[in-house]
């Protein structure tokens, strides 16, 4: 006789450190999304795997279940190879932007769903709304239609693709148990498998402004995320990147979108361009696409010139000018020197005290808001010059956001002699902590 299964006995063996196999793993998920096993259970189960953790059967189990609970998008009538990108989430974090379109300009398909920011980082689609008209909300055949031209699309993925990850990962944010790996790796991998994607290059964050704070943990993440792809057919491979200070200068919504502009223009910061790069050159070469210099259709305009095909096929004025932050305060250096740190983390908390970010996810983001960062590790500064300018609709987070960035940075009189990320110099001593610490395949 086969005995019924039970949220409590499963919750009491995965608490005592015990090993759930695929068929209480499959049930519980449909259970929970049919709305016969309780938050309350849910969340003593999220809780008993945060602590006692999950091997590797448990975490395919488990992004297989979350998979079944909805649909599979079929990409198979694509005529060009597709290929997306999923980054683990961070400060100035905008990639996606110039990203999709640079892929889709050397003849990929790019079918990029994506996500809204909560608490310090970003969210893409957050992100996009600035534009004037721009819509996120795309059906299949729309879908269709831009994979074939311009060859790209960031959207927000339909309720129907891996609806157990949508409900869990509220339930998750509520609890303090998203930063759990397995439950990391199944929440994004559950959704780019679904997503029906041929191929993905991971973007992995490491550093104070991401999830992963230590490299050993984003690489063991890395790890479990490329097995999951490989075993569900999918050609995988993750950048380990630095996420110690902000991805380029701006930091926010609307600013962020304008820098994006500038690094699709042939312009923007050095780092933004870096990555932007060497993720192309990932995800072009899984796609079968041998380019040796991706940074090329970002120089001659093929890049933008894809970008406003998107825009405008989206309902979105790729020329309309972007929102303005009617409040503005600057904060100036203290003394001369070199800047030895800006800290991601609190370069985000910043922005998101500014309105750049939201505390629930019903919550509401000021495009205007953010944070433009003037120096980065590695610049001399003088006494008094600007080091952020903070932007809002309103005065009112102005303090906090201030309170937040006077712990974000560092001046050392001297040169330090250790690494700093993101800057590069030919100088002694060198700041040359690789923007790409690390690459992963299996």
């Amino acid at each position: 006789m086969t005995l019924a299964l039970t949220a409590i006995d499963i919750i009491r063996r995965k608490r005592d450190g015990g090993t759930l196999n695929d068929t209480e793993i499959s049930w519980i998920i449909s259970a929970y999304i049919k709305g016969q096993v309780a938050d309350e259970q849910m969340s003593a189960l999220l809780m008993a795997i945060f602590f006692t953790g999950m091997n590797d059967s448990e975490v395919h189990a488990w992004t297989s279940a979350m998979v079944a609970s909805g649909k599979t998008m079929n990409l198979g009538k694509v005529s060009r190879p597709t290929v997306d990108k999923h980054s683990t989430g961070g400060v100035g974090d905008k990639i996606s932007l110039p990203l999709a379109p640079l892929v889709a300009s050397f003849g990929a398909a790019v079918p990029q769903l994506s996500g809204r920011g909560l608490g310090h980082t970003g969210g893409t689609l957050d992100k996009l709304e600035s534009i004037p008209g721009w819509n996120c909300h795309l059906d299949s055949k729309q879908m269709g239609e831009l994979l074939h031209d311009p060859g790209c699309y960031i959207a927000a993925p339909s309720t129907d693709v891996a609806p157990a990850d949508k409900k869990l990962y509220a339930l998750r944010d509520i609890t303090c148990t998203v930063d759990s790996i397995p439950l990391i790796a199944s929440s994004i991998m559950s959704k780019k498998i679904a997503e029906g994607t041929d191929a993905l290059v991971l973007d992995v964050k490491c550093g104070s402004g991401a999830f992963m704070t230590k490299r050993e943990d984003a690489t063991s993440l890395a790890r479990t995320m490329v097995q999951l792809g490989n075993d569900a057919g999918l050609k995988v491979s993750a950048l380990i990147t630095d996420m110690s200070s902000p991805l380029g200068n701006a930091v926010g919504n609307a600013v962020e979108v304008g820098e994006s502009i500038e690094v699709l223009q042939g312009a923007g910061p050095d780092d933004v361009v870096e990555l932007t790069c060497a993720l192309a050159a990932e995800m072009l070469s899984l796609a079968g696409i041998d380019i040796d210099d991706p940074g090329k259709n970002l120089r001659n305009g093929k890049a933008y010139d894809t970008w406003v095909k998107m825009v405008q096929a989206q309902g979105g004025n790729p020329f309309a000018p972007l929102p303005h932050a009617r409040h503005s305060d600057t904060m100036y250096a203290n003394s001369h020197g070199t800047v030895s740190q800006v800290d991601a983390l609190r370069v985000g908390l910043a922005a998101w005290r500014l309105g750049a970010g939201r505390t629930r996810k019903e919550d509401s983001v000021d495009p205007c808001a953010g944070v433009i960062v003037h120096a980065r590790p590695g610049d001399n500064v003088t006494k008094g010059q600007p080091l952020f300018t903070l932007l809002s609709s309103s005065e009112s987070g102005f303090d906090a956001a201030r309170y937040e960035l006077a712990n974000s940075w560092q001046i050392a009189k001297e040169s330090p002699n250790t690494p700093l990320p993101h800057t590069k110099t030919d100088a002694s001593p060198s700041y040359s902590l690789p923007l790409i610490i690390d690459r992963v395949t299996s």
